[in-house]
């Protein structure tokens, strides 16, 4: 039987440090893998409705991770009077040198997307 097939349950300590690399290395979590190496900017889409671009200085399985030079980027509707046009959304962003991000608050992250292509 295969280390793919087993069960974790069945897996030995070895065995389950070797898949988590393997996941760590080929799997979604690469990107993040990626960006803790190269030190790169990755782009996070979290369930606020906000998009944090920064570095990820760390990560875990469950994508918690901790942040480096963060730009949190959101859009806010400013209030009108009643019978007004609806005003248009403007956009806001902030600077965060350092934090930790809980992962059940992530949606999808991406790679810089105007970064330099390598």
């Amino acid at each position: 039987m295969t280390s793919m097939a087993k069960p974790r349950a069945e897996m030995t300590q070895e065995e389950l440090a070797a898949k988590e690399q393997e996941e760590f290395n080929v799997g979604p979590l690469s990107i993040l893998n990626n960006s803790v190496k190269n030190n790169a900017q990755v782009l996070i889409n979290c369930r606020n409705n906000k998009k944090l671009l920064g570095r990820v200085k760390a990560f875990d399985r469950h994508c918690n991770m901790v942040l480096e030079s963060v730009k949190e980027m959101w859009t806010e509707q400013p209030k009108t009077g009643k019978g007004k046009k609806k005003a248009k959304a403007v956009p806001k962003d902030r600077f965060i040198s350092k934090m930790f991000l809980r992962g059940d608050s992530v949606i999808l992250v991406l790679k810089n997307p105007l970064a330099p292509s390598e």
